[in-house]
Order: C-alpha cells, then structure tokens, then sequence
C-alpha cells in the first residue's frame, strides 16, 4: 500500500497509491520544529512557515494562493515541537503544478525584509488572538509548566520578545541549516503512480546543497512533585489543563495508552464524560489525549467550567485516574475502545489528506511507514492489565502537572487538592 523511494540527495519520496480517488494529496514535510529552537529564536520556525507563503522568486504571496486556489485546490501549512509541513490537495489532473508551487516555496523563497517586518505584526496579533482564547492559551501554559526550561516548553508561535528579534538574515540562515534533503519528504496520496512521482519529485527538488539534519536537545532529569501553573484573568469560563509526562513515540506500551485515553475521555461515553457531564452536570466538555515526541510524551486532560466547580472537578477527575490505575477495566469496555480507535483510524484514512499525513508523519517519527493493519493487529492485543499497568505508572503524584484560567482566587485550594 505504501511505497518509499530514497533520492540521490537523501530526500525520500513516499505515496499511497488511491487509484479510484480523483483527488490527490501532496505533504512536503521538513523534520524541523519548535523544539529545535533556543529561547532566543523561540517561534523562529513557525515563522519561517509563514514567509513561505509570502512569496517566491517566481511567484508572488497572490500567485501562490492563486496557483492551487484557481484550480479548486486547497494549500495551507503547519508547525509542530518536531515537524513543520506544508500541503495541499487538488484534482490528480493538477499535480506537477501542486507539486511545482511546494517546490518553489521550499527552494526559492523570497524572504524580503518588507515582508519580514508586515509578518511580524501579523504573528503578534495572531499571539493576541491566542491569549483571548483561554480554551487554546491554558494548552500553552500546561506546556511551559510540563517542560520548563526546555525547548518543548517554549511557545510554538515564539513570543513577542523573540519575534522582534528575528530578522530577515536569522530567517534565512535557520532555513538553509534546516530545510536539508537529510530531513526532508514528498508525501503523495491519492491518484498517483509511485514511480512516476519519484521522477517528477526528482526533477523539481535538485538539491543545492546536502547538509546533515538539524538535531534536537533531548529531555533530562525526571519531575518529582506536581506542579500548578495558576493564570487569575477575568474570562467567563474557567478552563484546566493536567498533563502527566508519558513516554515517547517508540515505546511499546503506546498502544495501551491511546486506548486508555479512549476509555477516559475521547468519546461521550467515556469514564470522565459520564462522571463529569452527565453524572454531575459540571462541565460542557471533558477530553483527554495522548502526545509523543522523539524521547518523551504527555497525557493530557482538559475541560471548560464554572469557576465555581473547578475543585469538584478536580476532585472527581483525579478519582477516576486512581480507579483505574488500581482497577483493570472490564473486557468489553476495553473492547469497545479498540473498536472506536479502529474505526476512527479507518474512516479517517478513507481521505487523501489524512493518508499524505500518516505517511508524512510515521517515516519522519520512525524511518518507516506503519501498516494500519498491523497497528491494528497491537491494538487487538492490549489485555485490561496493561492499561492498569500503565495508568499506575503514569498517574502518580509527582508526575501531575496542572494549568488553570480562571476569575476566581483559590490557588492555595487548588495547590492542596493536587494529591493522589
């Protein structure tokens, strides 16, 4: 189903051949993100992601749009801790000119300091925008308060003291360090033949210049107490974020932690909905999630209400986490987490879109394209002791970190109640 070709210059080009697909589905991925940063050049690569879309030697920021827009396409970007990606989707009719315009805004951007300076601006209001949205903003403090100190804890948009510090020269040198064919991938899924888009990739993506990829400080020293990240602002809603550190994107025991996950707060009928929504009727919405990087990883829980209600909500979520951490689950409960993963997993990769980014993102995280089919046979594996077994390593005391926005005052109350 998958197929991967590695160039000359170290730039691999992999597809999913969707034959009966009229679309197609074209990822242009760089192993490149926020946690490759220092404090100084915070958000340097989000914002190299922007002056992508600014133009080219070629090409104007109209053009561009135009160029994939003009032919009902669809073009748009995003930057992580670990990859930044840039990909749109069109009729299969239309590759070579999709994959034209992500070439030349990779080989050929034009980095004017006009553009660099109007740019500037338009991340700050867009941190702006951010911090008037408590739902987004307390996920950015749970960050900084589970990595401190570190790159991953660093705001991935940067801040507006390190966005003033960036140039147009600091731009351009932390691309051509960056964007290396060592760490770089064509990902095609949809109408497409493998072989003929190796060609195609082959003869747009000439190298200038073959360079090591950029390497990553990794994560040191271990949490050993919980830790609270209290922001006082005056908002309607009061929203909290817990984050327990987890394990990296190569550990094993991954697949027990998505279902555990699934089980706790990634449906309507999970445990935390249930309890905390229509049992007790304290918040609109609970959820919970599962993130991996290169060395490390998170589980996190979140939930938007009433100021009122924080502490009972507190309370009834780190109850829930002791449940299970000493309580397997029953069988067909955990049965019907894998059934919801599964079918998630497969009604999503029914899109292009969705198959491009599973091949983009699994070969730059593991050097290899998973099968669904065999994550599918290790989720049907995970027994009821494994998520106990891994929720009792996860959610202890001195692994709990928290993040709250809210009107009210009673940090000392929460302080307190963040005990096992």
């Amino acid at each position: 189903m998958y197929k991967t070709t590695q160039l000359p210059t170290g730039l691999r080009v992999a597809t999913c051949e969707m034959p009966h697909m009229e679309s197609v589905s074209v990822g242009l991925w760089i192993g490149v993100g926020a946690r490759y940063e220092t404090r100084q050049n915070c958000g340097i690569s989000h914002f190299l992601e922007h002056m992508l879309f600014k133009g080219t030697r070629r090409r104007s920021a109209r053009d561009i749009s135009q160029a994939i827009e003009g032919v009902g396409g669809y073009l748009n970007a995003f930057t992580g801790e670990e990859t930044t990606c840039y990909y749109a989707k069109a009729s299969h009719r239309h590759f070579d000119r999709v994959l034209d315009v992500l070439s030349d805004m990779y080989l050929y951007p034009r980095l004017a300091a006009d553009d660099v300076r109007k740019e500037r601006a338009v991340i700050k209001e867009e941190l702006l925008m951010y911090r008037d949205q408590p739902q987004q903003y307390v996920h950015e403090l749970l960050t900084a308060t589970l990595w401190p100190h570190h790159p991953l804890g660093y705001p991935v948009a940067g801040t507006t003291e390190s966005l003033d510090r960036l140039s147009r020269d600091a731009l351009s040198a932390f691309k051509i360090k960056s964007y290396v064919p060592a760490n770089t991938i064509v990902a095609v899924a949809g109408q497409c033949d493998h072989a003929d888009t190796v060609a195609r990739v082959g003869a747009v993506l000439r190298a200038r210049h073959v360079r090591a990829a950029p390497q990553f400080r990794p994560v040191r020293g271990r949490q050993t107490g919980p830790r609270l990240r209290f922001f006082s602002k005056a908002v309607e809603q009061t929203n909290l974020a817990i984050g327990l550190r987890a394990f990296s994107r190569r550990d094993p025991r991954r697949y027990a932690l998505k279902l555990l996950s699934v089980i706790l707060g990634e449906n309507m009928s999970s445990r935390l909905f249930q309890s905390i929504r229509e049992e007790h009727g304290l918040a609109y919405s609970i959820q919970t999630s599962a993130n991996y990087f290169a060395d490390t990883g998170a589980f996190v829980i979140s939930a938007g209400l009433d100021e009122k209600r924080l502490l009972q909500t507190l309370q009834l979520i780190l109850r829930e986490l002791r449940r299970i951490a000493r309580q397997r689950p029953p069988e067909e409960e955990l049965q019907r987490a894998k059934d919801y993963a599964l079918g998630q997993m497969r009604l999503g990769l029914e899109s292009t879109t969705n198959q491009m980014m599973w091949i983009g993102e699994h070969l730059l995280a593991y050097g290899y394209i998973d099968d669904p089919e065999v994550i599918e046979k290790r989720i049907q594996m995970i027994t009821p002791e494994e998520i106990k077994d891994v929720a009792a390593d996860l959610f202890r005391n001195h692994n709990l970190n928290a993040a709250v926005i809210t009107p009210g005052q009673n940090e000392a109350a929460l302080r307190a109640a963040l005990r096992f």
